[in-house]
This record gives C-alpha cells, sequence and structure tokens, in this order.
C-alpha cells in the first residue's frame, strides 16, 4: 500500500543514535554504525524521530509499504524487553556506533605544583534543565551559558573561561528529550531579556541536538538575542565557531 513511512539516508546519517529513544515502536536501530528502520510494519509514519537527528538524515516520505501493524509492534518491543542485555547492542563498545559514546584514553596530564585552588564561578541553583525555572531571577538581564553535560569535564578552565558572570542551564541532548530543551528554551527566552547567549557543547555529533534545539527555539520565541558558539574537543580545547 501507498503510505507514509521514515526514509533514512544512511550517506548523511552519523550513527549518534538520537533518534532511537523517541520511536516509540524501536523500530530502528543502529546496525553497522548507521541507523536502519528494522522493517516498514513497525514504524508508524508520523515521525517522531525527525527532530532529533543533528544532520537531518531522516524524513517522512510517501512510498509503498507494509501496513503498520501495532501487534507486530507490541511482539517486536516485548522481544526486546526479553533480550539479554548482552545481546541487545550489536555494536563494539569500543568502535562504531556514535563518536560521542565511543571508548578512548587520553595521556594522563602532569601535575602542576603550587597552583592555587580555582574558585567556582556558580552563581545559582539549580543548573540542569529540567530543574530550572524559565522565570527565575538570575536569568533577568543575563549572559546565558547553555552547556552540554560533558563540557566541564572535558574542559579544565571552565569556571574561568565560560562560567563566570553568567547564568547556566546544562543538559544532554543525547540522553534527554530533545523536544522538552526546546519548550523550555522558549520559555527562557520569551520571559527574559538575555543580553547574550553562550552555548558550550562537545565536538561529538550527538552534541549538535543542543543548537538544533536551541535555533528551533528562538525561531518560535520569535526574539533575537546574540549566540556565541563554543565547541570543546575531547582532548579539552575550546574552538570559538
Amino acid at each position: 500500500m501507498l503510505r507514509k513511512i521514515v526514509h533514512i539516508d544512511e550517506d548523511k546519517c552519523n550513527g549518534c543514535g538520537l533518534c532511537i529513544p523517541n520511536c516509540a515502536e524501536g523500530a530502528i536501530q543502529i546496525i553497522d554504525g548507521k541507523a536502519k528502520l528494522l522493517s516498514d510494519n513497525l514504524c508508524d509514519g508520523l515521525g517522531a524521530c525527525l527532530g532529533n537527528c543533528p544532520v537531518d538524515a531522516i524524513k517522512v516520505i510517501e512510498r509503498e509499504g507494509d501496513a503498520f501493524d501495532e501487534e507486530a509492534v507490541e511482539m517486536h518491543l516485548k522481544s526486546l524487553k526479553e533480550q539479554p542485555s548482552s545481546t541487545k547492542n550489536t555494536i563494539p563498545q569500543n568502535m562504531g556506533g556514535c563518536p560521542g559514546s565511543r571508548m578512548m584514553m587520553m595521556d594522563a596530564v602532569e601535575e602542576e605544583k603550587n597552583t592555587p585552588a580555582v574558585k567556582s564561578q556558580l552563581r545559582q541553583w539549580p543548573v540542569q534543565m529540567h530543574l530550572v525555572p524559565p522565570n527565575a531571577p538570575y536569568f533577568k538581564n543575563s549572559d546565558l551559558l547553555i552547556t552540554a553535560d560533558c563540557v566541564p569535564v572535558a574542559y579544565g578552565n571552565y569556571h574561568q573561561d565560560l562560567l563566570k558572570g553568567k547564568s547556566v542551564v546544562m543538559g544532554c541532548p543525547k540522553l534527554d528529550d530533545v523536544s522538552a530543551y526546546i519548550e523550555k528554551f522558549v520559555d527562557m527566552i520569551q520571559s527574559n531579556d538575555f543580553n547574550s547567549i553562550t552555548i558550550a557543547f562537545m565536538e561529538v555529533p550527538c552534541c549538535m541536538g543542543m543548537i538544533r534545539a536551541l535555533e528551533q527555539a528562538m525561531d518560535i520565541a520569535g526574539k533575537s538575542v546574540p549566540v556565541h558558539r563554543m565547541k570543546i574537543t575531547i582532548d579539552g580545547q575550546m574552538v570559538e565557531m
């Protein structure tokens, strides 16, 4: 039958896996480092996975395909739950799949002696995206820092170079529902007159979801705020984009 169904462009797909948690039917899996639709009858064609792809590799098209089968979905989800944990992820942990979860080790840094303790520049609490109230008083007329969870761990001078003098929210677009981020950003932008927004993100592809969420939120909110993009490499370097 002719119907709407998800199409994944494997040439664009980077294997980040952001689409998988948003597919309630479990119709998408990472196979050989690429997201793949397992079966036509598992896809409802509604495209819940679309907005979380950082490289625009997913779209809904109209083509011939098997009808959506709710019973098949139930059986598929049941089989996924019954799988031994060792077989749920067929990608070796140290290669393939999302670059953001690929294992690696860096050389140890020589200990610096007689270095004074660095003071925290945090001026508020809470900081997690899901916990901060969008109309919190510390956001009013502030310079906002949006930071991916891994950034403070990867970048040694985080407090002085990024956090100092700013309000902050943090989260992980790979592990969280990005649509909730968009809603929170819209509320924050509409409720506050930010002087500027700095977004600090890791170089891994899945972190681009944070930038996309902010861009969509600014379009929805209809307000223009200067945005500075700071990319942090896994080895702890900062690059302004």
